[in-house]
């Protein structure tokens, strides 16, 4: 049992996204260094393999593997939840963490863009020094000024699905409620499996 909650601790320092700071609530801080292209892969794993031993009993559900056509995804924000569907029948669904308040995910029309299984945020993330010792977290690198001596790293959103501007579906930390930077978090066995079936070009519909 113990060596469980080591892997379930360690596999949450993995975590691939920023929680948004908001009254009443205490931020998710993630301060993790990765060296080599390998670690990443095997992070996703660790990751996955803990949410396998708690089954997904998440409110995710998945008929895709039996089902054949055109992919489409639909985003409900109000009840933060993702779905997928093939020739228009519903085949698999996850729950999400979509903007928080500020920084809201903006309903609309749009396709995938861009698919990256190993991607890292160009703005959000942490500044370390050299040594890759977390100097500052949960940085806005537009805002925060760098300390001297430090360099940023980007804040890690693996299985990530662009579909507008800075905004995608990946692999995050889902509290219960919108809390992103206006990303849409899957749990980390559901983000493989929609990112397994979507392909650029792939209709996304964001809904209230």
């Amino acid at each position: 049992m113990r060596s469980l909650r080591l892997l379930l601790l360690f596999s949450l320092g993995l975590a691939s996204c920023n929680t948004v700071q908001t009254t009443g609530n205490n931020a998710f801080h993630y301060s993790r260094r990765f060296v080599t292209h390998e670690i990443p892969r095997a992070s996703r794993f660790v990751w996955n393999g803990v949410t396998g031993l708690f089954g997904s009993n998440d409110g995710s559900f998945w008929y895709a593997d039996e089902m054949t056509g055109r992919p489409s995804v639909v985003i409900n924000l109000s009840e933060q939840m993702v779905y997928l569907f093939k020739r228009g029948e519903l085949a698999g669904g996850s729950p999400i963490s979509s903007g928080a308040e500020g920084y809201d995910t903006r309903p609309g029309h749009y396709r995938v863009m861009e698919k990256d299984i190993d991607h890292k945020s160009s703005i959000y993330g942490d500044y370390e020094d050299y040594q890759g010792n977390v100097i500052m977290q949960n940085i806005d690198n537009r805002k925060d000024p760098r300390p001297p001596g430090t360099r940023f790293e980007g804040a890690k959103m693996y299985y990530f699905m662009r579909i507008y501007g800075g905004v995608g579906m990946h692999q995050g930390y889902l509290p219960g409620y919108a809390a992103s930077h206006g990303c849409i978090r899957l749990p980390g066995h559901m983000a493989e499996k929609f990112f397994r079936e979507v392909h650029v070009g792939t209709p996304v519909e964001v809904v209230p």
